[in-house]
């Protein structure tokens, strides 16, 4: 059995012919793929066994697509990708602060999702199994922060700050390169892998969300903002 036989993915749209089409590319890469036309029959699915995926469209009756993206990071960090007719700037923001790890516009190239979905997965199989000696520890501290590598956790006397896939990356990465700058394109390869589709401006929004987690937890970790290059972690 293949890597990708052993993936399960969940499609979460409203538009049967959108499902049946990302299925069907999906499953001629060896996916195991599970689709849903509503957002409570994936929850209730999603309760009885967690995917490794989720994709979800944001327009739908009922639970629409950021409300179940809130549900699912409210006690997952499984990834996300959200796909949308909607391509204001706004939506993509809003859709990066619940909680995905990529956004996508409709109409789209199926064939440019399932590379970002073969990115993503294959981004996370590297940094399970490339690590640095730093990374080798089973615990990196940072100011009052301390990193569980081996669980993927971040944690603040004692209680843990719930980190998505994206955000846990960034910051681990950042910690293991403190006192050091990076460009956007830089920390966009860095998370997303180079093949990424996207724009620069994701980073922008994910260093703004671990701000936001981070000032809530009082932390005194602190993304510094370098003008006109990108962020350092200093400390």
């Amino acid at each position: 059995m293949t890597e990708e036989q052993t993936r399960t993915i969940f499609i979460v749209d409203d538009d049967e012919k959108v499902r049946e089409i990302i299925e069907r590319y999906l499953q001629a890469e060896g996916y195991q793929v599970r689709t849903f036309g509503r957002a409570q029959p994936a929850l209730e699915a999603w309760k009885q066994g967690e995917p490794d995926m989720f994709i979800i469209d944001i327009m739908m009756p009922g639970i629409d697509g950021y409300e179940l993206c809130r549900k699912i990071r409210s006690e997952s960090m499984v990834p996300i990708i959200m796909v949308s007719a909607k391509d204001e700037e706004v939506d993509k923001i809003v859709g990066f602060e619940m909680g995905s790890d990529d956004y996508l516009s409709k109409p789209f190239s199926p064939r440019e999702l399932v590379a970002r979905v073969k990115t993503m997965f294959r981004r996370i199989n590297s940094l399970q199994s490339e690590r640095t000696e730093e990374s080798k520890q089973q615990v990196i501290r940072f100011e009052d922060l301390a990193l569980h590598l081996d669980q993927r956790r971040v944690v603040k006397n004692d209680q843990e700050i719930p980190f998505t896939t994206k955000e846990y990356e960034l910051l681990t990465f950042l910690v293991a390169n403190r006192n050091r700058a990076f460009t956007r394109e830089q920390l966009l390869n860095q998370v997303w892998g180079y093949e990424y589709l996207g724009d620069e401006r994701a980073i922008d929004d994910l260093v703004k969300r671990l701000r936001k987690k981070l000032k809530a937890a009082d932390s005194t970790v602190e993304i510094k903002t370098v003008w006109g290059y990108g962020y350092k972690l200093e400390g």
